[in-house]
C-alpha cells in the first residue's frame, strides 16, 4: 500500500532540491574579474553597469557588454531599476576605473534592497585586483 505521507514528503524534498539547484551560482559572489564579468554579461547571466562619468566613457570607451549608467548623474537608482525591470534580485555587476566607486555603489544598491550586486574590482584601468578591462584586451564600445 502507498504511504501518502511518505510520498508527499519525497515530493516536498525533491521540490526544495529543485529550487535550490535553480538559484544562480552567482548568488554568493561579491566580486569578480573583468573577463568573467564580460562573459557572463554576454550570456545574459548578469547585467554589467559602468558607473563612471560620461567624460571617462568618451576617453576610454566602455565594455562592449556593459550599459553606461553614471553614478554621478541624477536618476542613477531609477535607471538601474528600469534596466532590471524592477527585479532587485537580478544579478548586477558594477565597474568603474579601478574598483573603488563600483564598490561604493555596490554597498548603496544593497542598501536600496538589491540582493545580487557584484563589484568588478579590476575596473577598466586596472587595480591591485588585476590588469583591468582595457589591458585585458576585452572589446570596447563608445557612447553615441
Amino acid at each position: 500500500m502507498i504511504d501518502l505521507r511518505k510520498t508527499a514528503l519525497q515530493i516536498l524534498i525533491l521540490s526544495v532540491l529543485a529550487a535550490v539547484a535553480a538559484v544562480p551560482a552567482l548568488s554568493g559572489v561579491s566580486r569578480m574579474g573583468v573577463s568573467e564579468a564580460h562573459e557572463l554579461a554576454m550570456r545574459g547571466d548578469l547585467v554589467l553597469i559602468d558607473v563612471r562619468t560620461p567624460a571617462e566613457w568618451e576617453k576610454t570607451g566602455i565594455g562592449a557588454s556593459a550599459k553606461a549608467v553614471s553614478m554621478h548623474l541624477p536618476g542613477f537608482f531609477k535607471k538601474i531599476n528600469a534596466i532590471v525591470n524592477g527585479d532587485k534580485s537580478k544579478t548586477i555587476a558594477l565597474i568603474c576605473a579601478t574598483g573603488m566607486r563600483s564598490r561604493r555603489m555596490q554597498a548603496m544598491l544593497i542598501k536600496h534592497g538589491y540582493t545580487h550586486i557584484i563589484n568588478v574590482a579590476e575596473g577598466m584601468l586596472g587595480s591591485s585586483a588585476g590588469p583591468g578591462w582595457i589591458a585585458s584586451g576585452l572589446p570596447l564600445q563608445y557612447p553615441d
